[in-house]
């Protein structure tokens, strides 16, 4: 599933952001607020409350944005790495498990803590309650009685993480690599003072990542006063490649061929990004723009291990500059005034 588009928010979506979209989307398909609806409203609200409880969550998020569901179930490729280097280590998320929690009791809940309304008994409309927890019920004395909690004592802010980019040529990202970053960050002391740290992360980079993939550091960013440390993204780019250019998962190659080859035929050897010599037949007559598919030889497919996609080689014909007397006449020859 894709928690992002059933909470209709961007990938750089805020706490914020996805309160507000959880409460109007819960509200909107919560089953009793959707008799008629049935299984679909039940369907729809539990994937909501469950990208919710996800995204919502620094550690769970990292985990999906890296892995996907797979890695909340705890099934990442093997070899994988955690981009919350401090909730996974090098292992990856192999051991991470996440099971939804009952979706009523988590909406209920979520009323309680972001806003004192919640659906009355007759499920016809929302009501006035006070703040109490769905899965640490208390009496309604105890919660009358219960003062808001003092400005000092409320849950400290987490800044939005800090990106940096991480630039990788075609070769690291196709086969995979380990980078080594080092990063300073500003970490306020006790005393009020800000101390400058300096510490070198690694980054396990995994074989078919791409331009925009981010990969999560907990804590790794600025520590100020009044805020939660704030998380380290490295946010991959791409340099230049010589030969290859990534459109999707497929690899697209210029080649010039002589015009002699183009109608004669050859054989082109292409160096892969792996390192291997990949020989080319050319067996057809080659226009300017045709094209060679060859499958299985572009790029890794993250979800589909194993599985790569397209090479696809796109021909430029060159032709000579001149042609001697005889050469003329014996192409006219050959092929016919």
């Amino acid at each position: 599933m894709d928690y992002y588009n059933i909470l209709k928010v961007n990938r750089n979506a805020t706490l914020e952001d996805l309160k507000k979209s959880y409460r109007r989307l819960a509200r909107t398909w919560h089953p009793d607020k959707n008799p008629t609806a049935g299984a679909e409203a039940e369907a729809k609200f539990k994937q909501i409350t469950e990208a919710y409880e996800v995204l919502s969550d620094p550690e769970k998020r990292a985990v999906y944005d890296q892995y996907g569901e797979e890695g909340l179930k705890g099934m990442p490729p093997p070899g994988s790495y955690s981009c919350t280097s401090t909730a996974a280590g090098p292992s990856g998320p192999s051991n991470f498990r996440y099971n939804p929690s009952d979706p009523d009791d988590f909406f209920n809940e979520f009323m309680a803590s972001n806003k004192p309304y919640t659906f009355d008994q007759d499920r016809r409309r929302f009501q006035p309650t006070h703040r109490t927890s769905a899965r640490n019920s208390r009496s309604e004395a105890s919660s009358s009685s219960q003062k808001e909690p003092s400005t000092s004592a409320r849950q400290l802010e987490k800044p939005l993480p800090v990106e940096k980019t991480l630039m990788c040529s075609l070769e690291e990202l196709y086969n995979g690599t380990k980078k080594k970053m080092k990063i300073t960050r500003n970490v306020a002391k006790p005393d009020g003072k800000l101390e400058v740290e300096t510490e070198v992360l690694q980054v396990e980079v995994l074989p078919g990542w791409k331009r925009g993939t981010k990969v999560t550091f907990d804590n790794k960013g600025d520590t100020l006063h009044g805020y939660l440390p704030q998380d380290l993204t490295f946010v991959i780019d791409v340099k230049p490649h010589d030969t290859y250019t990534l459109e999707g998962n497929n690899l697209l190659v210029s080649q010039e061929i002589a015009l002699v080859d183009a109608l004669a035929g050859a054989t082109i050897n292409l160096k892969t990004l792996d390192g291997r010599s990949l020989p080319v037949s050319v067996d057809e007559v080659v226009r300017p723009g045709h094209e060679i598919v060859i499958e299985n030889e572009g790029w890794p497919i993250r979800k589909e291990p194993g599985k790569k996609g397209s090479l696809r080689i796109r021909f430029d014909v060159t032709f000579p500059t001149r042609l001697s007397s005889s050469q003329r006449a014996a192409i006219r020859r050959i092929m016919g005034s």
